[in-house]
């Protein structure tokens, strides 16, 4: 199993690279975040690496950060969601924003990018909704965004305050999730759970 991939950029374009390493180069599919975090062309480069093999086919797949790794096996577990599709569904969406749109069963929004058919985006958002945590997913989004976004701590309380009102865990995250969603202003506790029991 290849793990990373470190050595000269070789060359570079938004869907692959090539890096050079120990006189071989590797042709590596990449999502749009990776391809706007590399350095110029003959610097030193390092990418996470997924060896995709199949009957017919064998591919490599570069990451520039754990995150976009570990979402990218997330979709590929999804049954009918292939690795170039998964590549597709990371270079339409933030992982951050993937993250929300799981947490909160927005298949809508995974299926606005392009090669993502409704049925497969509400399987990914059935399949993963377990394995997405959705207080990191709303700070994770936070943390890209513009910086008006509501803090870990307060969607953390605002969900506990849910909690306390006698929802239980899942349904408190759900409904925090879509305030955040739908409000992406919402900042305080207060302003968060009196959204919330609006919906």
């Amino acid at each position: 199993m290849i793990a990373y991939i470190k050595g000269v950029l070789a060359e570079k374009e938004p869907t692959r690279v090539v890096v050079e390493a120990a006189g071989v180069g590797y042709e590596l599919t990449i999502p749009l975040s990776t391809f706007d975090r590399l350095p110029r062309t003959g610097a030193e480069v390092k990418l996470l690496a997924f060896h995709s093999v199949r009957e017919d086919d064998e591919a490599l797949f570069g990451f520039a950060t754990e995150a976009e790794k570990a979402m990218f096996a997330k979709l590929t577990s999804v049954s009918g969601v292939g690795p170039k599709i998964a590549i597709a569904i990371l270079s339409g969406s933030s992982i951050g924003e993937l993250s929300l749109a799981i947490a909160s069963g927005n298949a809508k929004r995974i299926s606005s990018i392009k090669g993502v058919g409704k049925k497969t985006a509400e399987k990914i958002c059935i399949e993963l909704k377990d394995k997405v945590n959705a207080i990191e997913a709303l700070a994770s989004s936070g943390r890209e965004g513009a910086g008006g976004a509501a803090s870990s701590p307060a969607l953390h309380d605002a969900i506990l305050a849910l909690s306390a009102l006698g929802f239980n865990e899942e349904t408190a995250n759900k409904m925090v999730s879509g305030v955040i969603a739908a409000h992406p202003d919402a900042k305080d506790v207060e302003t968060i759970v009196r959204e919330a029991l609006k919906r």
